[in-house]
């Protein structure tokens, strides 16, 4: 054991003579502790409002999507399909249609998209799992579609309402005169489901199974407004993107679910990054206690200091005692703080003791990263402030 870590080990754990400085000490300790728990508790409520955020975006978006750089459609064929088949990283894929529409439902009126979908859509999106009410499409129900519960709320509609269907319209498209008496394709539809998610998701679609947006757009049999792609490991999708539109050439445009999400990811992670920012200047001000604490035990120690000084101790070593004071001051502030932090992570998951809606609690998630973060954070400051403290010492204030 080095003779500066001796001595910063006693000074630590003995009591003083002057009970300001025992005070001080605790006040500094409890600083550490109290920061260190805000520190670790933040960043684990944002991961788990980061988890929980994206899967919300696993309803709404696919691993990747392609869809064409000029024009809502394209044509399908079967060079398309054998590049995507031939992928290996590529799970499963399906065909949709995406245009927007009107609905009218009991003389109120909205706009939203109508997107016709292939049966094995459920493989690509959790869509079926977001269900609030009712259920998914099924190929046995003819002229049947899931809506958002955003444009539930707006026409008042629920599902199976026989009495009235729900018609989904767009404008005929061509030029030259149009009959104003019916200047709309249209199909009727029964609600069957109603799904939830992210607000701009729960106003956005009307789901329909493929061949009835075909009909209402007047697509032709290979046409189609994209693909949707669910990866083996979604991990490897800005990788298996960049390989597709090497692939399909420019006239494909092919999207990460990040990049279809781009500024959702990047309001996230700001938080994130903000929040880190501004727990970090708390730990900061908890981080003066332990330098005025420091401060605080060399004057109180001043006459050992002379003795040591005068045994052959440098004023390196000497200051390297209140270094290491300080520091182990911080650490140990620092376990205990995050020793409280992962127990009540681990309450909160368990237990759901803090709600933000009756029926949702607040969402946390456990991560080594953030350990390491904090410990991190912590670590290099506690440092710098027992530096800062220790730069006090010098041969002129001590031989005073």
């Amino acid at each position: 054991m080095s003779f500066p870590y001796y001595i910063a080990k006693r000074y630590l754990f003995s009591k003083t003579s002057n009970n300001a400085i025992n005070i001080i000490t605790i006040i500094a300790s409890f600083g550490v502790i109290v920061g260190a728990l805000a520190l670790f508790i933040i960043l684990s409520g944002f991961s788990g409002l980061k988890t929980f955020s994206y899967s919300l975006l696993d309803v709404s978006d696919p691993d990747i999507k392609i869809t064409s750089v000029k024009g809502k459609s394209f044509f399908i064929d079967n060079t398309i399909q054998n590049k995507i088949n031939f992928n290996l990283e590529i799970s499963e894929y399906t065909k949709v249609i995406e245009e927007r529409v009107f609905l009218e439902y009991n003389e109120k009126t909205e706009i939203a998209y109508i997107k016709g979908v292939e049966e094995n859509y459920t493989n690509i999106s959790n869509i079926d799992s977001s269900l609030s009410v009712g259920s998914w499409l099924y190929k046995e129900f003819e002229n049947t579609a899931v809506i958002g519960r955003g444009i539930s709320n707006k026409l008042s509609l629920g599902i199976l309402n026989y009495g009235a269907p729900l018609k989904i319209m767009v404008p005929k498209p061509g030029k030259g005169f149009i009959n104003p008496r019916n200047p709309f394709y249209k199909i009727e539809t029964q609600i069957v489901g109603v799904y939830m998610g992210t607000e701009d998701f729960e106003n956005k679609f009307v789901f329909t199974s493929i061949d009835q947006a075909r009909a209402l757009l007047r697509f032709k049999e290979n046409q189609i407004s994209a693909i949707e792609i669910k990866l083996n490991d979604s991990n490897s999708a800005a990788n298996v993107a960049e390989s597709l539109s090497d692939a399909l050439g420019d006239a494909f445009k092919v999207q990460t679910k990040a990049q279809l999400n781009e500024v959702f990811y990047k309001v996230i992670n700001t938080e994130n990054f903000v929040s880190y920012l501004i727990f970090t200047l708390i730990v900061i001000i908890a981080l003066f206690n332990v330098i005025g604490a420091i401060i605080m035990m060399i004057i109180d120690k001043k006459q050992n200091l002379k003795t040591l000084f005068s045994l052959g101790a440098t004023i390196k070593e000497i200051k390297k005692i209140f270094i290491l004071q300080g520091f182990l001051l911080t650490f140990f502030g620092m376990c205990i703080g995050l020793f409280l932090g992962i127990i009540l992570v681990f309450v909160q998951k368990k237990f759901e003791l803090f709600m933000i809606v009756p029926n949702l609690a607040y969402p946390v998630e456990f991560r080594f990263l953030n350990l390491l973060i904090v410990f991190c954070t912590i670590t290099v400051l506690g440092y710098i402030a027992a530096k800062i403290a220790s730069s006090r010492i010098s041969k002129e204030f001590i031989e005073k």
